[in-house]
């Protein structure tokens, strides 16, 4: 059902009485277009039928709500899976509910093109059921591009638009799709008239490499540098012999934003980890200490991460030149791609040798750092610490491992544990910070790569909020991958843990029970009722040949994790005034305060002052 593949013929290939929803599919289709994620619905039947009778392997995902076809669409450009991202949804509660995940792609700057159904035009201003105005709904989200087809002709050219705006400006689009429109006769040749158009399906090229004499004043810059710090950011992946190249010639350390994990490999000395309330003590202590910086592809937004202004000199590369100079006032600013432009600014750097002291100053921190995390992991909890569980699968996962983070308490430990490599995807909603994103993830990076291993790490609340019902979208699809290994991690602390400590350290309030405590799940069974395998670890003496058992399975694990809500987790740099305040609300009767207190706050602390 293609049309010609340059892109700028006809969609001539469209089958004989082919409705507008075909010519629909055909033209996404030639934009690399051909998995959709969504639920079915009446304002989209024109839809669903058209890729009912698709050709060229379009599939559509079936998930159990529209937000996760939103996330989803979002992680199948970040897993590799394909150019755009596609959700399509029905009418009304369908395109009301899709909006979150669309948010995550929006501020993640992901491409995603999505599609949504609406009331016939026949009926619009009517007060039909589901009528909503979406244009006005959409407006934000989709603000880059939205459009409403009203007519069969505009097919071509709104598509392409669409299309072309994601992936031009990295953001979400949207059409709104009436649902009479969807079956009328397509027109995939407009006349040649005036007020038709005839649009091209062939990508717009993008600025790759700065101009010269930029290049040649951020090389002055960096070589004035005798302490040079790099952060490293999403736009770096892909880019990760260029980041190793540019840090060894430059004897930076690395720190990397969260969305930037798999731009690095973990285990190098001169990697000092995640930045931010949830990184590491080196990267904060390097980013203190630092006289120059180097941004590559990362706007992480928390400011007293970075130097204090005034003490480095920074130079930026980032493909948009609109994120410059955001959070630090930098000098040079390069916009181009983070590969050709590390290159460009390598060769303009020359072959000087680089400071050899910073860099073993660097892997010292981060050595004596990371061998303080591995001690707090084997310490004791109650039942089981939670660090732990992230330790061993650090030293278990496979090389080709891909990994579904969610929002919350997981996100601190693999942060601090797991120590991704080249060859490993991994992600997260890194912008919107949104709950409920990991299991879709998941999903998308199993469909991009099913013959890869995926493992998933929640917590309980997420897991509760859409994982769930997410475990059936798993077991209906899971025999068709090459590969069945999906392991599904719960933190299950029957708390919303990551609020309550929140709540303490900036709020000095104890934890609201009423606010914070969750149901207790036995999310094992739910597994096995699924037809799935279930793990329940309530024990340490559990965890040793855990990940190597559930990485081996036959079929999809959900692992029931009772760890411990107590335990402590603490800022790279914990201020006084954090301190103070965590100190007050365990006073003020914590219900926590016990197991707080058992878990041996000074001691945790002494620990921290120790290794950092």
């Amino acid at each position: 059902m293609r049309g010609n593949q340059d892109g700028r013929g006809t969609d001539g290939r469209l089958r004989r009485n082919a409705t507008v929803a075909d010519h629909i599919v055909a033209r996404l289709a030639q934009w690399g277009v051909h998995r959709y994620f969504g639920f079915p619905g009446d304002g989209i039947n024109g839809m669903t039928s058209a890729l009912q009778r698709a050709e060229d392997h379009t599939e559509f995902i079936q998930v159990r709500h529209e937000e996760t076809a939103g996330f989803a669409a979002s992680a199948h450009v970040k897993y590799g899976g394909g150019p755009i991202g596609c959700a399509l949804v029905t009418s009304g509660p369908g395109a009301i509910h899709l909006l979150n995940g669309l948010y995550d792609a929006k501020l993640d700057h992901q491409p995603v093109v999505a599609l949504v159904g609406n009331t016939a035009l026949t009926a619009e201003g009517g007060g039909y059921y589901q009528e909503v105005d979406l244009l006005a709904l959409y407006k934000d989200v989709a603000s880059d591009f939205l459009a409403q087809l009203d007519h069969p002709s505009q097919v071509r050219h709104l598509v392409d638009r669409a299309c072309r705006t994601a992936l031009a400006r990295r953001t979400v689009t949207a059409l709104v799709l009436p649902l009479d429109v969807q079956d009328e006769p397509a027109v995939p040749d407009p006349p040649h008239a005036h007020g038709y158009y005839h649009t091209s399906a062939v990508p717009s090229s993008a600025t790759t490499v700065p101009p010269e004499a930029d290049l040649r004043r951020a090389a002055e810059v960096l070589r004035g540098g005798e302490r040079v710090a790099m952060l490293v950011g999403q736009g770096a992946l892909g880019a990760e012999e260029e980041v190793r190249l540019i840090a060894d010639r430059l004897g930076a350390g690395v720190a990397v934003a969260l969305l930037g994990f798999a731009a690095v490999d973990h285990r190098e000395p001169w990697v000092t980890g995640a930045i931010g309330l949830l990184g590491t003590r080196p990267s904060w202590q390097m980013m203190q200490e630092c006289d120059t910086l180097l941004i590559v592809g990362s706007n992480m937004p928390y400011s007293e991460f970075y130097p204090p202004e005034g003490r480095a000199r920074a130079v930026q590369i980032d493909v948009d030149g609109t994120r410059m100079g955001l959070r630090y006032p930098t000098e040079v600013n390069l916009t181009g791609d983070a590969g050709p432009t590390l290159r460009a600014l390598r060769a303009a750097l020359g072959t000087e040798a680089a400071p050899t002291r910073w860099r073993a100053a660097i892997g010292e921190a981060t050595s004596a750092w990371r061998a303080g995390q591995r001690e707090l992991a084997e310490q004791a909890a109650r039942p089981v610490n939670p660090q732990l569980l992230f330790r061993t699968l650090d030293e278990s996962l496979p090389d080709d491992a891909m990994l579904a983070v969610d929002c919350g308490t997981a996100t601190a430990w693999y942060a601090r544990h797991v120590r991704v490599r080249p060859g490993m995807l991994a992600s997260l909603s890194g912008t919107l910070l949104s709950m409920g994103g990991g299991m879709p993830y998941a999903l998308s990076a199993k469909f991009a790569h099913p013959d890869r291993p995926v493992v998933a790490l929640l917590g309980d609340g997420a897991m509760q909020m859409n994982g769930v019902n997410e475990l059936i979208t798993v077991a209906k699809y899971w025999r068709q991958w090459a590969d069945p290994r999906f392991v599904i991690l719960v933190l299950n602390n029957r708390e919303l843990a990551f609020v309550s400590w929140e709540q303490r350290s900036t709020e000095g309030s104890p934890m609201f029970p009423d606010s914070q405590d969750v149901p207790d799940v036995a999310y094992h069974h739910w597994a096995e009722v699924l037809g799935l395998r279930g793990e329940l670890v309530d024990s340490p003496d559990q965890v040793p040949g855990l990940w190597d058992r559930v990485l081996t399975a036959d079929r999809p694990v959900v692992v029931n994790a009772m760890v411990d809500a107590a335990e402590l987790m603490l800022p790279p740099h914990f201020t006084v005034d954090q301190a103070r305040k965590t100190a007050a609300a365990i006073l003020r009767g914590d219900t926590d305060r016990s197991e707080i207190i058992r878990r041996g706050l000074p001691a945790t602390l002494a620990t921290y002052r120790h290794h950092g």
